[in-house]
């Protein structure tokens, strides 16, 4: 009975999971989509999204009774930094580099929140993951050395600027302890602010915002709420292979939709990066289950 429960949970947290990393995956086809001016549709994709931590945090607290707090304390005042600087380097990343490269970078994510971890938290990675970080850093030099090329370099730089402001929030989102799970949403007023004092002297300029707002109101929510559920269900190797989706399906919905191929290069380093980390998480997988088994044979 416990093993058919256990079952249950674990294709509960796969669903859940699935269905956030697939809706993640459309984020930068959709602000691809909106054919706008940067500053334009930052403002509007954050001020959607601010809009959606809003209710959700009435909802939660008035309607459901849980005390969640928006920004918790200093901690999520810094992570909270670090998510809309972010939004500035992803959107800048968007406009100046190809799909592929901005996902692939991005995929570095969780290495630079292990490293930082190591540095900060005195958590040393193990050599699986040492050895992963070094194959990485094989297919992000692969990836930055053609946009280099292509002149693409700081829209390369800005999306492993991203990866990097990810990793820190992460990292302090661990170190605090205090449920983070809104602070990405409600902290996209500081992005929202910043843009619309930006804007162009023409103004406003999305030729599509309907796209944009599709985006910030629904699919980057339910990417957020569903990815931060997924742990409930699933171990972090598994959970974290689900953010690989936007990594692999972000690139082939651009080029289906806008026919932006991605260089021999690119796809080289994305593969590399890709393998990597998708051999890493099966090696954790198997590890936890090992674990399992043997403590209850003991």
């Amino acid at each position: 009975m416990s093993h058919a429960i256990d079952a249950a949970h674990h294709r509960r947290g796969l669903a859940i999971t699935g269905l956030g990393g697939l809706a993640l995956s459309f984020d930068i086809p959709l602000l691809r989509s909106g054919d706008g001016e940067v500053w334009s549709v930052l403002a509007l994709r954050s001020l959607c999204t601010f809009a959606v931590a809003l209710v959700a945090w009435v909802v939660l607290n008035l309607l459901m009774g849980k005390k969640i707090a928006l920004i918790p304390g200093k901690a999520g005042l810094v992570a909270g930094l670090l998510y809309g600087i972010n939004s500035f380097t992803f959107l800048l990343a968007v406009f100046n580099t190809s799909t592929a490269n901005v996902a692939f970078i991005l995929a570095f994510t969780s290495m630079f929140a292990a490293l930082m971890s190591w540095i900060f938290l005195k958590e040393r990675p193990s050599n699986a993951t040492l050895v992963t970080m070094a194959i990485m850093i094989v297919g992000v030099g692969l990836i930055v050395h053609d946009g280099l090329e292509s002149g693409n370099f700081f829209g390369d730089a800005m999306a492993a600027s991203t990866a990097f402001l990810l990793g820190g929030a992460i990292t302090i989102g661990r170190a605090s302890g205090k449920d983070m799970s809104l602070v990405p949403l409600a902290t996209a007023i500081f992005p929202a602010i910043a843009a619309l004092a930006l804007l162009p002297p023409a103004g406003f300029s999305v030729a599509h915002p309907e796209w944009i707002m599709f985006d910030g109101l629904i699919m980057l929510p339910i990417a957020f709420f569903c990815l931060a559920t997924g742990p409930r269900y699933l171990s972090a190797p598994e959970v974290g292979m689900f953010y690989l989706l936007e990594t692999i399906l972000a690139p082939i919905w651009v080029w289906m939709v806008f026919a932006e191929v991605p260089t021999s290069q690119a796809l080289l380093g994305g593969t590399i990066l890709i393998l990597a980390l998708i051999g890493h998480s099966l090696w954790q997988m198997r590890r936890r289950s090992v674990k399992a088994v043997a403590a209850a044979v003991n």
